[in-house]
C-alpha cells in the first residue's frame, strides 16, 4: 500500500489548482507532450478501453483553426495558449480490444452494440480527459478545460479522415499566468451532495 502524497502535492493537483484563462509566453516542448501523455495513460479505464484520441494543437494555424469553431471567448483562449488539445473518443475503440485487454474476449462485448460503445467511449474517455489534467497539473503544467465549441464541425476539421472519432472537449495548456484566473468557487462540504448508506 503507497503512502498519502504530501499536502504540497495535493495543493498542486488539486487543492491550489486553477482552471487558466491565459499563460505565460514559455514554450511547451513536444517532450512534455510525450511526459504528459506517458503519465496519464495509466489511469483506469473499464477493460482497458483507452478510447481517448488526442490532437495537440500545436501550431498556430491548427489553433487558429480551432478557435474558428469555438464560442465566446473560448476562441482567444485557444490562440493564445501554448498548446490546446482536443480530447476526442474512438467510438470504435473496441477493435484494440484484443491487444489491450487479452484477459478476455472484450471486443465480443462491444460488436454490433453501437449504444453501448457510444456510452462507453464518452465514460472512459472523459475519465482519460481528467487524468490529463492530473498528469499536466503533476508535471508543473496549467490547464483550461473548456466546452463552448461547435464539436460538428470540430469533429469534421480535425477528426474528417476517422469519422468513428468524436469530439469531447477540449483543454488549453501551458503554464498559467495567475492574473487570468476568477476569484475561488465554492466547494460544498460532504455532507451537501454525498450520502454514507
Amino acid at each position: 500500500m503507497a503512502d498519502a502524497l504530501p499536502q504540497e502535492a495535493l495543493d498542486q493537483i488539486f487543492v491550489q489548482a486553477r482552471s487558466y484563462n491565459g499563460y505565460f509566453d514559455k514554450p511547451v516542448l513536444e517532450t512534455d507532450l510525450h511526459a504528459i501523455w506517458d503519465m496519464m495513460k495509466w489511469g483506469p479505464t473499464s477493460a482497458n478501453q483507452l478510447p481517448a484520441r488526442l490532437i495537440w494543437c500545436v501550431s498556430q494555424e491548427s489553433k487558429d483553426k480551432l478557435a474558428a469553431l469555438s464560442s465566446g471567448t473560448n476562441g482567444d483562449k485557444i490562440r493564445k495558449a501554448p498548446v490546446t488539445v482536443i480530447i476526442g473518443m474512438d467510438e470504435n475503440f473496441h477493435e484494440h480490444l484484443p491487444e489491450l485487454f487479452p484477459p478476455a474476449d472484450a471486443k465480443s462485448w462491444f460488436d454490433g452494440n453501437e449504444a453501448l460503445r457510444k456510452a462507453s467511449a464518452f465514460r472512459n474517455s472523459s475519465l482519460q480527459g481528467a487524468y490529463f489534467i492530473i498528469a499536466a497539473r503533476a508535471l508543473g503544467f496549467d490547464t483550461g478545460p473548456m466546452s463552448g465549441f461547435d464539436n460538428a464541425a470540430v469533429d469534421a476539421a480535425f477528426f474528417g479522415d476517422t469519422p468513428a472519432v468524436k469530439s469531447n472537449f477540449i483543454s488549453t495548456l501551458g503554464y498559467g499566468d495567475p492574473s487570468t484566473v476568477h476569484p475561488r468557487l465554492p466547494r460544498p462540504a460532504f455532507g451537501k451532495f454525498n450520502r454514507i448508506d
